[in-house]
């Protein structure tokens, strides 16, 4: 897929709020500074299309950008680590599930993991909350560029063993390096091929 434009729409904090649901759907959500602005930035080639922060927490409400004028990309807040209060933490949390249980054109959701750590219980739990909702999910490594070729195997490996105990089939798994443009192509081939089907349904 050829990225020819990439426009902001829209922020808000109710799904309710959000563009008509005509045409097909990804959400990009991920831990805090797992790198999601980052990765966004790359995948449709755009240097500020999302802010980036060092400040974890920086994404605050659910965010549309059309591609294309074919599809909507969705940056969502992150989950676990943000220095925010308790009850901003909770409307966040109530925001996003309301989001991904709801959006009735959300085609897929990109969940984000930092392929330097091993298994968190907070990525492992949104993604069985996901799964036992029925959203479907992929996953998405994000800063590889920060590991040696063996390295990012046996992360990769470990990870699906761990993904093995709770799920009979693991989701798709990507390998991405916003420093150096990796795991563009596969990402982007997935969303033409969802977006093929969609059109297929409307």
């Amino acid at each position: 897929m050829k990225i020819q434009e990439a426009k902001y729409v829209m922020s808000n904090s109710d799904y309710l709020k959000c563009p008509e649901p005509d045409i097909p759907e990804y959400a990009f959500i991920g831990r805090s500074n797992v790198g999601k602005s980052s990765l966004i930035n790359m995948l449709v080639d755009k240097k500020s299309l999302a802010k980036t922060s060092q400040q974890p927490g920086k994404t605050q409400l659910i965010n549309h950008f059309i591609i294309n004028q074919a599809w909507y990309l969705v940056d969502l807040p992150g989950y676990g680590y943000a220095k925010v209060s308790k009850a901003e933490r909770e409307k966040w949390e109530t925001m996003i599930s309301d989001y991904l249980y709801n959006r009735e054109n959300l085609v897929c959701t990109f969940v984000l993991v930092d392929i330097r750590h091993s298994a968190l219980a907070t990525d492992l739990e949104f993604m069985s909350a996901l799964g036992e909702a029925g959203i479907p999910f992929h996953i998405i490594f994000t800063k590889a560029d920060k590991l040696k070729a063996y390295q990012i195997a046996n992360q990769v490996e470990a990870y699906k063993l761990k993904l093995a105990e709770i799920w009979e089939e693991i989701p798709p798994l990507f390998v991405t390096s916003s420093e150096k443009n990796e795991g563009r192509d596969p990402i982007l081939d997935t969303i033409e091929a969802y977006n093929e089907s969609f059109s297929k349904k409307a």
